[in-house]
């Protein structure tokens, strides 16, 4: 059995209402081109290559809820999103066993409001949120309830990079150029924000909370010595005004081992090798970024499963992957 835990969806009722919402319909461009985004049919029939073991966790495709409407139509928007989500899993529960809740995180009180209706009412298995909300870190006091209730609930929070083209690389500059906002920006938003969460103590309070980062924890584990020797044991040094020694009561690279992180890396043999040997192979899940290959859904997927059955694992070790850590975080297990 094989459960991508970090495949991407957008609804047709949903994806109605964000090309309605879209104020720059040429920037729906990528999701236009890519049928099994949001034409299911086309999606089943992408799955079938893959045989009856494949299944996916749906979760929303980006932009994020909050990018759309502002908060007085977000929690709308978000209802319509799982839903919808609902729909598709109980039409076909042996492709799509669970969903992903979305939430309106530019209004954190309607966002505690939908996590539970999505969680109790609808049967979604967790939440996702985005690395910032509109330019606030998710270490911003006002998110933190989602952190505590999904930390009470104990299922997992998915945590995807957000950024766009008008993130300027350089402070002279407008826009980021070469699509360098995706390539390496999106990395290094979900580093930062998992740093945010790190130092924020989010950890300590909730020890056993449960964040999967996309694409294997972005350059965290590539950046293991800087982390640990440059950063972690050095602290403070670097900073006048600012006291950051004694901030956490353990070294602050302990902590990033304790996120999860999927295999979504476009196949990369290297990256794969790095994220296993930092995480560890039970926190890492078998995640691909279906659709969003230049094959339009199955290429990732078949690379993510080349990369994985190539690694010199134990076959417990691959279960864990490809299903048994997953089903674990969700409460799926029978």
């Amino acid at each position: 059995m094989k459960i991508d835990a970090y495949s991407h969806i957008l609804p047709a009722p949903y994806f109605e209402r964000m090309r309605e919402l879209a104020v720059d319909p040429g920037a729906l461009k990528r999701w236009l081109e890519l049928p099994a985004l949001h034409d299911v049919d086309a999606r089943l029939r992408m799955m079938d290559e893959f045989g009856d073991g494949y299944q996916q966790i749906l979760t929303l495709s980006s932009p994020p809820i909050e990018l759309l409407a502002g908060p007085t139509e977000s929690a709308a928007l978000a209802r319509l999103a799982n839903e919808s989500m609902l729909e598709l899993c109980e039409k076909h529960p042996d492709r799509f066993p669970a969903f992903v809740a979305s939430l309106p995180m530019n209004n954190p009180d309607a966002a505690l409001d939908e996590l539970a209706f999505a969680i109790d009412d609808l049967g979604a298995r967790g939440v996702q949120v985005f690395t910032n909300v509109n330019g606030r870190p998710l270490d911003d006091p006002a998110f933190a309830a989602v952190f505590d209730e999904m930390a009470r609930r104990d299922l997992p929070v998915w945590m995807h990079p957000t950024r766009s083209a008008a993130f300027a690389d350089y402070a002279t500059e407008e826009t980021s150029r070469y699509e360098i906002w995706w390539a390496l920006g999106w990395p290094y938003e979900t580093s930062a924000a998992m740093a945010r969460l790190v130092f924020s103590g989010l950890f300590e309070r909730h020890p056993d909370i449960k964040i999967i980062t996309h694409h294997l924890g972005a350059m965290i584990p590539y950046l293991e010595g800087r982390i640990g020797l440059g950063w972690s044991d050095q602290l403070g040094s670097r900073t006048a005004g600012e006291n950051y020694q004694n901030l956490l009561p353990r070294r602050p690279l302990d902590y990033f081992r304790r996120f999860y992180a999927d295999t979504a890396l476009s196949g990369s043999d290297i990256g794969t090798r790095c994220g296993l040997d930092f995480f560890g192979a039970d926190h890492v899940l078998f995640g691909t970024d279906c659709p969003f290959d230049p094959e339009g859904g199955p290429m990732y997927i078949r690379e993510t499963i080349r990369v994985l059955d190539a690694l010199d694992l134990t076959d417990t070790d691959r279960d864990r992957i490809y299903h048994l850590n997953i089903r674990r975080l969700m409460r799926l297990l029978d």
